[in-house]
Order: C-alpha cells, then structure tokens, then sequence
C-alpha cells in the first residue's frame, strides 16, 4: 500500500485529535522497528518520528481536530475521524497527486476508526478531493502494516507535543484521558478556581461535564 493512516488521541477529555498519513513508494524505506506506537517508548517514538520526517522519499500529512470542532453538536467522533484521515491523505499525497498522470491511481490503508472498517473506507475515499483514489481499512492495520504503524508513531508524537505545550502553559494535565488521575485532579482543580474548564477541554465529554457538576454541587454546599 502507498500510504497508511492512523489517528491518535480519539478518545481523551483534553486536547485535540491528530491523525497522520504516511506516503512512500516502497515501504522498504522505513525504519527498522515501526510498529504499533502503543507498543513504543515515548523516546522511541519521538526518534522514529524524527527519522521519517527527516527522510525526503517519505510524504507525511498531518490533521488536528480541535476540541471546538469536536463540541459541535451537528458533528461526532467517527465523522471527524473520517475528516481527519481524509486531509491527512490530501497533505501526504498534495505534491505527489500535483505531478501524477491522469491514469495514476492512489491507494492506502487506514486503522478502522468505525466498527465497520469497510463503511470507514467508504467515508474515508469519499471525504478526499483526489481522484483515482482507493481506500482500504482494517482493524489492527497498526500492527499489521509498516505504514500505518509509521503514522500511528508520527500521530502519536503530534499528540504528545501537543499536551506538552498544554502542560507547560497550564502545569500538569495528564495524558487528556478519563482514567488518568492526574487529569482529572487538574480538571477538578481548574474548575474550583475558575468556575469554568480549560479552553482545551472537550466539554461534552462526560469527565468534563462532572467536573462542572461536581463543583456547582460543592458550592451549593457552602451555603
């Protein structure tokens, strides 16, 4: 397959979605050790990351959904994933698809963000304004594909970065994830002293919509 995509970051409270396209014509080209980026230290990830951007026969396209776009009650999560892997694929494939021939056909892999892989590839090709475009999808393409593996890693160090530069403007907010402790002890914190989330919190999700209750609760204690 020429190109892979994965996302990182669909599930989290804080933060935005980062989804990657990996192009290239011969897969042999990658770095040794791409695989799943859950299966990777985070400085394992990040040389990878370094390595594949640093390499000019390697076409990366990077997308972010933002927490804004995913309030929006007209949207939901598979939409903005399918949104997402299709302007990663326009930005990895721009310059190539520029220069192509009119009979060249582009085709890839996509991890399944729908429990219908073969629905999401639907929605995938039909969301991308290339043409001659063929897109596939599978559960676990991740582990089963050195190119979607590359842009697990390249999408995940996005979203690493990404909470990074929050933490370091708002102290330690976690991984963005419910089950994280310390995310939801910032959470619960900023509210106490803000009265409102943070401008990166994802505010239909259910651990920011507690927050918000959990305080009013306390304050109509106090009185």
């Amino acid at each position: 397959m020429p190109f892979g995509v994965d996302e990182a970051g669909k599930g989290p409270a804080l933060g935005s979605m980062f989804a990657a396209a990996i192009h290239c014509e011969d897969p042999a080209v990658l770095p040794d050790g791409i695989r799943d980026s859950k299966r990777l230290s985070p400085e394992r990830r990040e040389e990878l990351a370094a390595t594949l951007r640093g390499d000019d026969r390697i076409a990366i396209g990077v997308a972010e959904i933002t927490p804004a776009r995913i309030d929006d009650p007209e949207t939901d999560m598979n939409s903005l994933a399918v949104a997402a892997h299709a302007t990663a694929i326009e930005g990895a494939l721009a310059d190539r698809a520029r220069d192509a021939s009119a009979d060249e056909q582009f085709s890839g892999l996509c991890d399944a963000c729908d429990t219908d892989a073969d629905r999401f590839a639907r929605r995938v090709a039909d969301a991308c304004s290339l043409e001659a475009l063929t897109v596939d999808a599978r559960h676990g393409a991740d582990d089963e594909s050195p190119l979607v593996g590359a842009a697990s890693i390249v999408a995940k160090v996005e979203r690493d970065s990404h909470v990074a530069a929050l933490a370091d403007e708002y102290g330690p907010v976690g991984s963005g994830y419910p089950g994280d402790s310390t995310t939801r002890e910032f959470l619960a914190d900023y509210v106490d002293e803000h009265g409102n989330l943070p401008p990166f919190a994802r505010a239909s999700w259910s651990t920011c919509e507690d927050a918000l209750a959990a305080a009013e609760q306390t304050g109509l204690e106090q009185f």
